[in-house]
């Protein structure tokens, strides 16, 4: 039992550096996918060190190729099977209250983002204040492959994006490289890899929590990277002209027009990936990228518990569930979804999931209070 204990506190490491801490994701086998004892580990310290005066700066980070791929899907399905879908859904409120620790901290979050950062990865970063890519920077929210949405307060960051780049990410769950997250704005700052240990080190050396100190000190090492002629960054004339239409189907139907027009093949990739992806996870991702661009992040973190919660008690579709059988345990890339086309999926089917949870068990994400007195004006929008 010690040593299970022992095991477990070190899938969060923790240095102690003059007024700096550097919190270190340690599941690297595992790609730093987030345990719910992660989860309640950064929790417990980001609360801890917002009420010690001795504390002025946070780090985080990823050991090995990421710095974190998303939650422990496997481990949420197993929940689920064995204890109900309440038991998965304590996952996604621990995690909603961190993401919104995170997103109202009055201290700043220095997040090095050298590797992978995919769905949970980004809950626990883009919330922060700074956010550093690198050359190994790989960002992507894939849950409309797996029969999800993008959650974490996505709806929140992805929503802010430049015209409707959010939508193509968050539909598509493409995968941007460093210079595309510094270009549209989810990452803060781009620093090569190289020079990673000598901003860990000036920064610890700084006694300050101010901002702008924390920001001239990241500025010092960062670089402008050239986008690669290539880039999905470079075709937001295109992802505006069809990522603005109203529904999912319209939405193919201007990629499709495209296709015809210009005979991109990256047009062709975009159309065959949203008609891989689950029906009902892109009908319910695009509802609420839409709604939260008029929300705040609190509202949008409630708002994806209650559709987490739909998700997950599985009583509209099983989506989640055989995505993960098709993508993560069987691996035969061949999910049969239900609804299995998008006429299938009304409008009236997609209220569903934005409903009040209508069950004894179920419950709205209540968020941590936070005094707007005793915050600093940046936790407003960090994007």
């Amino acid at each position: 039992m010690a040593s299970s204990v022992s095991s477990q506190h070190d899938q969060v490491l923790v240095e102690v550096k003059s007024f700096a801490r550097i919190l270190t994701l340690n599941r690297p086998k595992q790609l730093n996918a987030l345990s719910l004892h992660m989860i309640s580990r950064l929790l417990e310290l980001f609360l801890a060190y917002e009420e010690d005066p001795n504390v002025k700066l946070v780090i985080l980070k990823g050991k090995g190729r990421a710095f974190c791929t998303g939650g422990d899907v496997a481990a949420v399905v197993h929940d689920i099977r064995t204890g109900g879908w309440r038991a998965g859904a304590n996952h996604f409120m621990k995690g909603y209250t961190l993401n919104y620790l995170m997103a109202t901290y009055s201290k700043p979050q220095v997040s090095l983002l050298n590797g992978i950062v995919m769905g949970g990865g980004n809950g626990a970063s883009m919330h922060g204040r700074f956010r550093v890519a690198t050359e190994n920077s790989l960002f992507a929210m894939p849950e409309t492959a797996v029969g999800l949405f993008p959650d974490v307060g996505a709806s929140y960051f992805l929503s802010r994006l430049p015209g409707f780049f959010g939508e193509y990410v968050g539909l598509t769950g493409a995968r941007l490289d460093g210079a595309e997250m510094l270009a549209c704005g989810l990452a803060t700052h781009f620093v090569p890899s190289a020079k990673l240990p000598m901003l860990e080190a000036a920064l610890c050396a700084v006694d300050s929590g101010d901002p702008e100190i924390i920001s001239s000190i990241i500025g010092r090492y960062s670089e402008q990277p050239s986008l690669k002629e290539q880039s999905v960054y470079n075709r937001l004339d295109v992802i505006d002209r069809c990522f603005s239409q109203k529904t999912v189907e319209e939405i193919l139907s201007a990629l499709e027009r495209e296709v015809v027009n210009r005979r991109d093949r990256w047009i062709s990739a975009t159309v065959q990936t949203l008609k891989r992806a689950s029906p009902t996870s892109l009908k319910i991702s695009l509802r609420s990228i839409r709604v939260g661009r008029f929300q705040g992040v609190g509202p949008c973190l409630v708002r994806e518990y209650r559709m987490v919660c739909h998700v997950l008690r599985g009583e509209f579709s099983n989506d989640f569930l055989e995505g993960y059988r098709a993508i993560l345990l069987d691996k035969d890339k061949n999910p049969k979804w239900e609804p299995s086309k998008l006429e299938l999926v009304t409008d009236t089917k997609v209220d569903r999931y934005f409903s009040k949870v209508n069950n004894e068990d179920g419950e709205d994400l209540k968020l941590p209070v936070r005094s707007k007195f005793n915050l600093p004006p940046y936790v407003v929008a960090k994007l």
